[in-house]
């Protein structure tokens, strides 16, 4: 499988990213409603928004980006979902608060003069970059083996042709 080469593999992924932005809509606003409704402290809005995130994201993944991988048991694939997330997130953590202070030393140095406080806008770079790296370690990780039963793009089309005759095969060269 590859990704460069699939167009069913490219398809999935944008849905995969597409799915993992409506988790982190889904992240943020549970996060503000559990502290700002709720007076959730933050460690525990975030958790809570988090883990409901993680289960937006599974639904939609599941049912959406691989509809064929239901043949696995879904709390077996729940699990595995589960645990690269939390490996996403321990992938993260370190690397935000890194990726932060690169950021801000090269704005310090640069002496620019931006519109908003350098802290912001290293933060936010830091915390792009890091949805970046963990979009791609979540997608291979989760292909490979959440849904590693789902068949490349390539297998998919043989699949397909499969049940045509001949002639009709041929249309498809």
């Amino acid at each position: 499988m590859s990704l460069l080469s699939s167009k069913q593999e490219r398809i999935r992924f944008l849905k995969f990213a597409f799915v993992g932005l409506t988790g982190t809509i889904v992240d943020f606003g549970i996060m503000n409603l559990m502290r700002l409704v709720f007076g959730f402290p933050l460690v525990w809005a975030q958790a809570i928004s988090f883990t409901i995130a993680v289960f937006n994201n599974f639904l939609w993944n599941r049912f959406w980006t691989y509809p064929e991988s239901r043949t696995k048991a879904a709390t077996h694939q729940l699990l595995q979902f589960i645990i690269i997330n939390i490996i996403g997130i321990i992938i993260r953590t370190p690397l935000i608060s890194w990726v932060d202070q690169l950021i801000l030393n090269l704005i310090g140095r640069l002496d620019l003069n931006l519109p908003l406080e350098n802290f912001v806008v290293s933060q936010n770079l830091a915390l792009a970059f890091s949805i970046l790296i963990v979009l791609l370690w979540n997608y291979f990780a989760n292909r490979y083996w959440t849904y590693s039963n789902v068949p490349t793009g390539e297998k998919i089309a043989d699949d397909k042709n499969d049940d045509l005759t001949p002639a009709e095969n041929e249309k498809d060269l």
